[in-house]
């Protein structure tokens, strides 16, 4: 009986497989993944993908249906979700924009049967796609969610789970046919005979043909190294430069280059040509190479700054706005961050309330002038209320662009150019952002997406400005939604954590943790503080928490993930230092791996036995030194082990040795056997000396690996 069911499911699992490889074939999309629901219909779990690389799948194979994603919002509207292009994305999903900065068209479409909606069928095309989806485009993914739909209620009938659990499957994209053998050698000797050097990579990376001049540009023979992941055989190019342009060529299926540097100091140029099978290198010494872009190759963002630096002004805007206390703080922000980056000469937000466009800050403008702007009725006909009625972005290059489409219309801030943005919070538009420039503006296309991600981002923060107030209850949106609301059920381990602030100060501390599922027997716990208890080091937690959480889900090791999160923090300059500690788990192995920047020593209780301090080497403190290195040391965890990890405001009195502290802290833990850990967590707590008066915020994080029953 329990063979026939799992037969069953895996019949269920390949007509799932075949729906979704068909849809991708009869659209002539690259990339396909199918969602279904899962804990009570809150989440989407990807089931089965095809086209994506691993690095890009890991952070999307869990998302709420709450988030900000097409995918999500397919199953709250239950119906198709249509985004032609970057831009229209940046509109409608800012967050999804930010998270993937390449340019691609992606229709999301629920699964449903019967009124009941199982999960979502997503989509993605080059950015090259019509901008309307054809009648068999839809008639297609119509077909595969009705289809995917039927095929879920069967199974469900049958009492086969809709869902295979564990990793989402990935279907090999189709392969074009191989040339014969003779074709095959006289293309091998044409290659060989170039100096430059030419590199066939699979969609996950791995090397599937070498030249003979590759070995000259890139220092290493890779002729036996073919099957190996690029990064590996080439240490050096896990450079974060080539890996961005790496996940745009294989999302927007466009050629792109970059250029990056050796050991020696030598600039290559590194020109990407993708298509659904993998990826081609061409590798030349970029002194030598004539500059200029690539045909095909995605356009600077703005005149003068490449796509990599508007992203970074994005990443860096969304990280300080986090930290707003009022409109006003919002408006600084964009003055600072966006403005010079943009050439913007002055700014102006406008928020409808009663049927008119209420003025709510400013920069750039005279009082008099904003006066001229406050409480424009909602009416049709002049685009500040045409954006707000649309939800559509406005770009006016000049002034004569700007007649043109409103004859009508004064000039009468003596500007020469304008972007009218919608400020979009979920799905409704609450306000318009307007940038003035001092001259005519040619808005291409990545500005425009740039700029209306950016509104995005304006958005969520005077969002939160407009509703909450302005101290108190900021502070307390800040705490609670810069570290998880809840923890994640992984089978084989009990997690319990608590955060208590400190009793004096505004009440945002720097420490933070997280536990992320990183697979079917494997996990990670975070713990960390960062310098100071203010907003800034609230906002710096949260940038801290997420790369962490996003470089381990991407599979890095723990010294690696603190690594990169060092050079990201080196990068952005914060003048704040950060104290972590890392830890992965693998059940099946029962071993836990840790890393340490400048953290407290976690304490460990094996089954029977006295609680241990684990001797984790404390690298330096991220954020110090951009080169730092983190080693990893491997412990057992086996069944009935409990893991403790904590911030320094649980053992740090004034006048006590730290290290004496720490020891008192692991005897406590000794004596507490027993306890479940959400027992076990309050025990710890009342044993800080300085609970009654803290001067510092606490965080303690207890896994315990659940002993199997019997």
């Amino acid at each position: 009986m329990q063979d026939g069911v799992v037969g069953a499911a895996a019949n269920h699992a390949l007509a799932v497989d075949e729906v979704l490889a068909q849809a991708v074939r009869d659209t002539g999309a690259h990339i396909g993944a199918v969602y279904l629901l899962a804990d009570e219909g809150q989440v989407l779990l990807m089931e089965t993908e095809t086209g994506l690389p691993s690095q890009i799948v890991r952070p999307w194979t869990r998302i709420r249906v709450s988030a900000d994603v097409p995918a999500s919002g397919a199953v709250r509207e239950r119906r198709l979700i249509w985004v032609p292009d970057y831009q229209k994305l940046a509109c409608r999903f800012p967050a999804t924009a930010i998270a993937l900065p390449y340019p691609f068209a992606v229709a999301a479409a629920p699964i449903q049967s019967d009124g009941d909606v199982w999960g979502s069928l997503v989509l993605l095309w080059p950015p090259s796609h019509a901008t309307e989806l054809t009648l068999h485009e839809r008639e297609t993914i119509e077909r595969a969610t009705r289809e995917l739909g039927a095929s879920m209620e069967e199974a469900a009938r049958a009492g086969i789970p809709p869902r295979s659990g564990g990793e989402p499957r990935a279907l090999s994209p189709s392969w074009a046919a191989l040339p014969d053998v003779h074709r095959a050698l006289a293309s091998t000797g044409y290659l060989d005979r170039l100096r430059h050097g030419c590199v066939g990579l699979d969609m996950e990376g791995r090397l599937t043909f070498v030249s003979a001049g590759t070995a000259g540009l890139l220092g290493v023979d890779l002729t036996g190294r073919l099957g190996e992941p690029l990064s590996r055989a080439v240490a050096w190019l896990k450079d974060p430069l080539f890996e961005h342009h790496f996940r745009a060529a294989a999302v927007s299926q466009e050629p792109t280059s970059c250029v990056v540097r050796d050991p020696d100091g030598r600039a290559l140029r590194i020109s990407l040509y993708p298509d659904s099978s993998g990826i081609s290198l061409y590798i030349t010494e970029a002194a030598a190479d004539r500059p200029g872009r690539l045909p095909g190759e995605p356009v600077a963002g703005i005149v003068g700054h490449p796509r990599e630096d508007v992203f970074y002004n994005l990443l860096h805007l969304a990280a300080t706005l986090s930290r707003a206390l009022n409109v006003q703080e919002i408006v600084d922000m964009v003055a600072d961050h966006v403005m010079p980056v943009f050439d913007a000469r002055a700014l102006t937000i406008m928020a409808a309330d009663g049927g008119r466009l209420n003025v709510i800050g400013s920069h750039g403008y005279e009082p008099a002038l904003v006066q001229r702007f406050d409480r424009l009725p909602l009416a049709a006909g002049a685009p500040a209320q045409d954006v707000l009625r649309t939800g559509e972005p406005a770009f006016f290059s000049d002034v004569e662009e700007l007649h043109r489409t409103y004859p009508g219309a004064e000039v009468r801030d003596e500007m020469a150019a304008w972007a009218f943005l919608p400020l979009r919070t979920s799905d409704t538009v609450a306000g318009v952002c307007v940038l003035a420039f001092g001259e005519p503006y040619p808005f291409n296309d990545e500005m425009r997406a740039s700029l209306t991600a950016m509104a995005g981002l304006i958005a969520q923060a005077l969002d939160r400005a407009l509703l909450y107030d302005a101290k108190d209850r900021l502070a307390h949106t800040l705490q609670t939604s810069l570290l998880p609301r809840s923890l994640p059920e992984i089978a084989g381990l009990d997690v319990a954590a608590r955060y208590v602030p400190a009793t004096r100060g505004v009440g945002i501390g720097g420490d933070f943790y997280d536990m992320i599922r990183l697979g079917h027997t494997k996990a990670a716990a975070i713990i960390g503080d960062v310098q100071g208890h203010n907003v800034t080091a609230a906002a710096l937690m949260g940038q801290v928490r997420t790369a962490i959480h996003a470089y381990a889900a991407a599979g890095a090791s723990p010294g690696d993930v603190l690594k990169l999160t060092n050079r990201l923090l080196m990068d952005l300059d914060p003048d704040l230092f950060t104290s972590c500690l890392l830890v992965s788990f693998d059940l099946r192995l029962r071993t836990l791996w840790a890393a340490s920047a400048g953290h407290p020593p976690p304490l460990l209780r094996p089954p029977g036995q006295p609680a241990e301090i684990i001797d984790v080497p404390a690298g330096i403190l991220l954020g110090v030194q951009g080169d730092a290195e983190y080693p990893t040391v491997q412990v057992p965890f086996p069944p009935g082990a409990v893991l403790a990890l904590y911030t320094d405001g649980l053992v740090e009195t004034p006048r006590v040795d730290l290290g004496e502290a720490i020891g008192e802290l692991a005897g406590h833990f000794g004596r507490a056997a027993g306890q479940p850990v959400h027992q076990l967590c309050d025990t710890l707590l009342n044993h800080a000396p300085h609970t009654s008066q803290r001067a510092d915020d606490i965080a303690l994080l207890l896994v315990e690996h659940r002993a199997p029953p019997g």
